[in-house]
């Protein structure tokens, strides 16, 4: 997330409890605890799973996605196949996306980008994966987002309704609005046929009031034939992407025990900077199975930056706090690359890290400030077309 992002949040959080006796939030429906399990979203049980533990239905989800490749892919299959199963993971990072965005671009370019098998995003990660998942046809799309729409676009703020009570500094209706623009019927056609040829696409949110991680199978809502299905496909991207306090959270209507209830969707952020799979998840037991046991690789896309910046903080509270959370999301979000490295190494998959070097040092002015994203976007271009040099180990391991 960016600093001034993260400010407004944490202004907001400051300020909420403040003025906690002043007023109070929205009514609300929400799950009850002992029914959690059970809520599903538009009547479908299987099209999203708890992301911090491995899916009840792992045997069907595995076999579900043997038969797809097997029947549009069979090659990748073939026993002595000498392809690499690719993997992408997108980070969070807010304007930082701009340089995700301008890596895959030039990635394309230099003409070695893979299709990936699996997609997962959180945040701006989110907004860029199911473009990502879908190939570099969308590139333009990646293009135009991170370098061409500015804080008014996204941003309609509303600072006094979310001081006195309000959910969020800020209305989603513009981010809202440009996700509709590009997700429609067509691009859910598209999602779901790659879905049925084996791949996946996965989104992850914060189910706040499980204070719990939610991954969601993307091509699984898209597949669904639910006429509501578009409309949760653009809520759940508009939800990772909902940076408590700054944005509001997305409210997703859920049934259980034959009652309708609603959940708190927020910023997948708030539990996961980056995701890819639950870690309990021993890859090599699920290839004892099906006998198929190709070399894999896992490219880890950081959008942000892992060294330490310095930067003088007035000795005032808001101040103070912006930059304690801010620290304090930087490191988790380094944690997390230490998670995933640790993931691929118990799993024989190689790890691939890339995030914003040390050396680039524009500053952004506004939580997006289009300036500072196209320089970022053509930073992680040039990157990109010169053949990125991935990193093999998190930061501050030793070797590359």
């Amino acid at each position: 997330m960016s600093s001034s992002v993260i400010a407004g949040a944490a202004l907001s959080l400051i300020a909420s409890f403040l003025l906690a006796a002043c007023a109070g939030g929205s009514a609300r429906n929400p799950v009850p605890d002992t029914l959690t399990s059970q809520a599903t979203a538009i009547g479908m049980a299987d099209i999203r799973f708890w992301g911090d533990t491995s899916p009840p239905n792992l045997n069907d989800i595995v076999k579900e996605r043997l038969a797809q490749t097997r029947a549009a892919r069979p090659e990748l299959l073939r026993r002595g196949s000498k392809q690499v199963v690719s993997f992408l993971t997108l980070s969070g990072g807010g304007s930082d996306g701009a340089f995700g965005a301008g890596l895959l671009v030039g990635w394309t370019a230099s003409g070695t980008r893979p299709v990936f098998e699996i997609v997962t995003g959180v945040s701006t990660g989110a907004l860029i994966a199911p473009f990502a998942f879908l190939g570099s046809r969308y590139d333009p799309v990646l293009k135009e987002m991170y370098t061409t729409y500015t804080t008014r676009d996204f941003v309609r703020k509303r600072p006094v309704q979310g001081l006195l009570g309000g959910s969020s500094l800020a209305s989603n209706k513009g981010l809202a609005e440009l996700i509709a623009k590009y997700v429609d019927q067509k691009f859910m056609a598209e999602v779901a046929a790659a879905h049925n040829s084996g791949r996946r696409l996965l989104v992850g949110t914060t189910n706040l009031d499980a204070q719990r991680p939610v991954t969601w199978d993307m091509g699984k809502i898209a597949v669904s034939g639910n006429p509501e299905a578009i409309f949760l496909f653009r809520n759940v991207l508009l939800a990772s992407a909902a940076i408590p306090g700054a944005f509001p959270p997305v409210f997703i209507q859920v049934r259980a025990n034959g009652r309708t209830y609603d959940e708190m969707h927020v910023d997948g952020g708030a539990t996961n900077q980056v995701f890819f799979l639950p870690n309990q998840l021993m890859v090599g037991k699920i290839e004892r199975r099906t006998g198929f046991r190709p070399k894999r690789r896992l490219y880890v896309i950081r959008n942000g930056r892992v060294g330490p910046e310095h930067k003088p903080v007035e000795a005032a509270t808001f101040s103070i706090a912006s930059r304690s959370v801010s620290t304090m999301i930087k490191y988790q979000g380094i944690g997390d690359l230490f998670k995933m490295y640790e993931f691929a190494r118990r799993n024989a998959i190689q790890y691939r890290l890339a995030y914003i070097p040390a050396d680039f040092e524009d500053t952004s002015t506004e939580p997006f400030d289009v300036t500072y994203m196209r320089a970022l976007f053509d930073l992680g271009y040039r990157l990109g077309k010169a053949g990125y040099k991935w990193r093999t180990k998190p930061p501050g391991s030793a070797g590359r």
